[in-house]
């Protein structure tokens, strides 16, 4: 008889309670992305719930805001590992999704999702609170988040805001969704910047929302699947890129392997973990990426989650998003003692 293959195909694998909280978020965000561009900022507050700062640990983990330019409201929300008060630790600078238009770093997911990474890894996160497209367009987020880098770097800043055991020379980039955009964009300006201390080493870029103008296989084979479409990002795209220029996803900050990528072999880029799950629509964008920065010459790491769909490792109910935090965890160490026997 002639063999065949019978191992099983990746199915989406959620709870229901999960599937709920992905429909609830995929409507909300659609009733308050209109038409004209504009967003509807009352609707998205029924379903963005905050999360204060504690300055007082809780499950082995504190938190306080700095304010940097209130001007433009940019801040960042720091978490310390309070069990950890004695060892030198990495800092992470964290940048939250949302398709640059929505959420922030006080955001429950996002507040949860951080004290996590505070206290598995463990390492001090630096969540930032970058300024929202359309209101604010393109280069204003990756400006926040690059601003933040140097803020951190000036040595008073640095002794007011952070614990004195975080470990500025270990630095890593991390995000997911926009995030993961931002922590490579940023992770590159910092390549070409010289901070007096600061040291990015290290990049997480967790389903991170690249694009183009075409249309891959993933993002027609999994229409349909949880938070993110075609539609959703061709309208985030729209709301995020400057006016007046048009609008070509095939932009470097979008399609960041694409016809005009800038060349990143001769640019001194920190190793990255590239995060990708099986029901992401976004998927073959990020494949592309992590081909890209290895046929550029770089240290790259393909995590895959296959029965995964965007931004689950927000919701702790799944075991997955416990895995992905062990990856992390794992890769800062690894990146870190590579560093450190330099």
């Amino acid at each position: 008889m002639e063999a065949t293959d019978k191992s099983p195909q990746p199915s989406l694998s959620l709870p229901l309670r999960t599937r709920i909280a992905l429909s609830a978020i995929s409507t909300f965000t659609d009733a308050a992305c209109r038409k004209n561009g504009t967003v509807n900022r009352r609707i998205i507050t029924l379903v963005d719930f905050k999360s204060q700062a504690t300055s007082k640990s809780t499950n082995g983990v504190s938190s306080h805001d700095v304010v940097v330019d209130e001007t433009r409201n940019l801040w960042f929300r720091v978490y310390v590992p309070t069990e950890h008060a004695g060892e030198d630790l990495p800092v992470m600078v964290f940048m939250h999704g949302g398709g640059f238009v929505f959420l922030s770093p006080d955001a429950l997911p996002y507040d949860a999702v951080c004290r996590r990474f505070a206290r598995k890894v463990p390492v001090v996160v630096v969540s930032v609170n970058y300024r929202l497209a359309p209101e604010h367009r393109y280069p204003a987020q990756h400006d926040d988040c690059f601003d933040v880098l140097k803020f951190i770097d000036d040595e008073e800043n640095r002794s007011k805001c952070l614990p004195e055991n975080a470990n500025l020379l270990r630095c890593f980039l991390a995000g997911d969704s926009a995030g993961g955009n931002l922590a490579h964009h940023v992770a590159q300006r910092a390549c070409e910047y010289n901070f007096r201390r600061l040291k990015v080493i290290g990049v997480v870029a967790i389903q991170p929302f690249f694009g183009g103008e075409e249309r891959t296989e993933s993002e027609t084979r999994l229409a349909g699947t949880p938070l993110v479409s075609v539609k959703r990002t061709d309208w985030m795209w729209n709301a995020f890129l400057p006016e007046g220029e048009g609008f070509n996803r095939d932009h470097p900050i979008i399609n960041v392997s694409g016809p005009q990528a800038v060349d990143v072999s001769e640019i001194n880029l920190p190793p990255v973990m590239v995060v990708v799950a099986g029901f992401d629509v976004l998927r073959d964008w990020q494949k592309r990426y992590y081909e890209w920065l290895k046929k550029s010459g770089k240290e790259v790491y393909l995590f895959e989650h296959p029965n995964m769909c965007h931004a689950f490792y927000i919701f702790p109910e799944l075991p997955e998003s416990g895995q992905l935090i062990d990856q992390v965890k794992d890769f800062i160490h690894k990146v870190s003692s590579n560093v450190a026997t330099l």
